[in-house]
């Protein structure tokens, strides 16, 4: 589909065939289609709009972006085996300090999730995540046991805008007994939030076990 656009064989302002027919004319699952169309999308390559399809963008813009990891694919990229647990599950309201943050209602409960990514079963990540039902019903319905809510958000939920960063924290004795490290070891912490349009999807913070280092790509779409 790139190639096609790039060769303006779909020039800009040009709508796109649908997910059907792209699915058959490449013989693949329309999941797949779906998800390449939000990647194009994502970079600005395409504009989706409900009730009015798929276009090319008027004027394709080339940004540098960032992809959100999915831990169990960078685990097992890396030659490790895979390992998640579910700690803790609750609906409660959110702290203040991070309501205020997002805009949020504080009195508004939360979807509040706490859990343990391992790699060959070894503690690899602590995630504490925060998810607005209002902006993802379907996540209430999702079994959270058997698949992180990491991987589920970044297969199923496109988002329009976020921010993220990145620092170094001393480790507090709670997120220190999953990762196997000392209080007040030096962690790497990566929090992110992202958004659909105004609505917040969800707050993350990831802990990192010591000794962790991240790779960054960069393309301009």
């Amino acid at each position: 589909m790139l190639r096609r656009i790039r060769a303006r064989e779909w020039p800009p302002g040009a709508a796109i065939p649908n997910e059907a027919d792209l699915a058959v004319e490449f013989g693949c699952a329309r999941a797949t289609v779906n998800r390449a169309l939000r990647d194009l999308a994502a970079a600005g390559v395409l504009e989706r709009r409900r009730r009015a399809g798929t276009r090319v963008a008027a004027a394709p813009a080339g940004r540098a972006q960032l992809e959100i990891p999915v831990l169990h694919r960078d685990v097992e990229e890396s030659g490790a085996a895979y390992g998640y647990r579910l700690i803790s599950r609750a609906t409660e309201p959110p702290p203040l300090p991070l309501a205020l943050r997002l805009g949020l209602d504080p009195a508004r409960p939360l979807l509040h999730l706490c859990s343990l990514h391992l790699a060959d079963d070894a503690p690899h990540v602590f995630e504490d995540r925060w998810i607005n039902p209002a902006a993802v019903p379907e996540i209430l319905s999702v079994d959270l046991e058997r698949v992180s809510a990491n991987e589920w958000l970044v297969e199923n939920t496109p988002f329009s805008a976020g921010d993220m960063r990145i620092s170094a924290e001393a480790a507090e004795a709670e997120v220190a007994r999953y990762l196997g490290a000392a209080a007040g070891a030096a962690l790497l912490v990566v929090e992110r939030s992202t958004r659909r349009d105004a609505a917040v999807i969800t707050h993350v913070r990831q802990f990192f076990a010591p000794g962790h280092r991240i790779d960054l790509a960069l393309s301009t779409g």
